[in-house]
């Protein structure tokens, strides 16, 4: 049996590498009674490019600037988007940097023998430089970014994680896993996780607006705050993805903390605040990361009826192969049975990367299901449909066709 071909396109203008597609003349307004579709996750960063370590570079709702052509010579590790949000630079553990939209290239340690590897990237607030750190804390200046010091001639306790500029440019701290934190140039210390015992490493810095504070994040969702950066909550125990940074609201009054997947959490003033488009790194963790990975390289093949790849897939084709060749998780073919059978149901406020989504002309009726897609995060999905597999919004169609819950496999 082959899966249900969706009947409804509108194909997220800011994919630049899709064709774009009208919408299909044919669909099936839902039942009356049926119940309506539960909310999705709460917050999300709408805007931001996602970012593999291969050098596939994903855009939602923001343009895609460009990405490195064949294989690398090393994995990507960071991703740094300039203060207009008009380029990025991407970083490789060799410090290779590739400088796409209206970012500049101002050089590498490509060709440097490294004692440890890259992990992380700050541009300067001009965006005319930047600096590397590798996992030992050596910093690497390149442009109008200048040295301040370094750890790497000390011996850590853990790995340096992060790097973070103070709001002049005129020094930054350099964070390791365990939470401590080092300050080098006008950046003060105002204090570290260092000596606590974490239930997860921290990922991430975000400096107040007067430098004066800082905000540390772990993996977990987690925060610690010091200085002048008030506490205004966290995630711990509600992220589903690793969390990757936190970004600071326009003044201390806030702060997003954002999962790898782009799914977000706003705090204090943030909640009513657009947050800035944000470059994130993207690590398959789960089984669900890895079918979202591998679906993500089936974007702009063919919709083919039927079709269960390497050439082309329909919408239950693309959902079964993804989980099958990323896992080895294998269910059933077609879209409405998908729904019945596939996995446990998940409600869709706790969608997690990898989780089915389905769409039927009655959402009380597992039977009229007629297209299902993955859940990426950010409220996205990668889907088979139109005539080539995209990358779209949930909300892209009508909602009161959204079945009440997702399934994960």
């Amino acid at each position: 049996m082959h899966g249900v071909r969706s009947r409804r396109v509108g194909l997220v203008a800011a994919v630049a590498a899709l064709m774009t597609i009208g919408p299909m003349a044919w669909g099936v307004s839902p039942a009356v009674g049926s119940p309506a579709p539960q909310a999705l996750p709460s917050t999300v960063a709408d805007n931001f490019w996602l970012v593999t370590a291969s050098g596939a570079v994903e855009p939602y709702g923001v343009p895609s600037f460009g990405s490195p052509s064949g294989p690398l010579n090393r994995p990507l590790v960071a991703v740094a988007a300039d203060h207009s949000r008009h380029g990025y630079w991407l970083v490789a553990s060799d410090g290779g940097v590739f400088a796409y939209g209206d970012t500049s290239f101002y050089g590498s340690t490509g060709n440097i023998v490294l004692n440890r590897p890259i992990v992380g990237m700050a541009q300067t607030p001009d965006d005319k430089g930047y600096w590397m750190v590798a996992s030992d804390g050596g910093v690497f200046s390149f442009g109008d970014a200048q040295f301040y010091g370094s750890t790497g001639s000390i011996v850590l306790n853990r790995p340096i994680v992060a790097m973070t500029p103070t709001p002049d440019g005129k020094g930054y701290w350099l964070v390791a896993s365990d939470g401590g934190v080092f300050s080098f140039g006008d950046a003060a210390f105002y204090g570290s996780t260092g000596s606590i015992q974490l239930n997860s490493p921290i990922a991430g810095m975000a400096v107040s607006t007067d430098g004066k504070g800082y905000w540390l994040v772990a993996g977990d969702g987690g925060v610690f705050n010091y200085g002048d950066a008030p506490f205004f909550g966290s995630a711990s125990g509600t992220a589903t993805e690793p969390v990757e940074r936190i970004v600071r609201a326009t003044s201390n009054n806030g702060y997003w903390i954002i999962q790898q997947n782009g799914t977000a959490d706003a705090f204090g003033a943030a909640a009513s605040q657009t947050m800035l488009s944000q470059a994130l790194m993207f690590e398959p963790i789960t089984p669900g990361d890895k079918a979202v990975l591998f679906a993500f390289q089936q974007l702009g093949k063919p919709y083919i009826w039927g079709g269960n790849g390497p050439v082309g897939y329909d919408c239950s084709g693309l959902a079964l192969a993804s989980w099958q060749h990323a896992t080895g998780i294998s269910f059933a073919r077609v879209a409405d049975d998908q729904y019945h059978t596939a996995g446990v149901p998940v409600a869709m406020n706790q969608l997690e990367a990898g989780d089915l989504v389905f769409w039927g002309t009655n959402t009380a009726d597992w039977t009229t299901v007629y297209h299902t897609a993955i859940y990426v995060g950010g409220n996205r999905v990668v889907e088979a449909t139109g005539n080539q597999v995209q990358l779209n919004a949930i909300s892209q169609w009508s909602m009161t066709d959204v079945m009440p819950n997702g399934r994960r496999p």
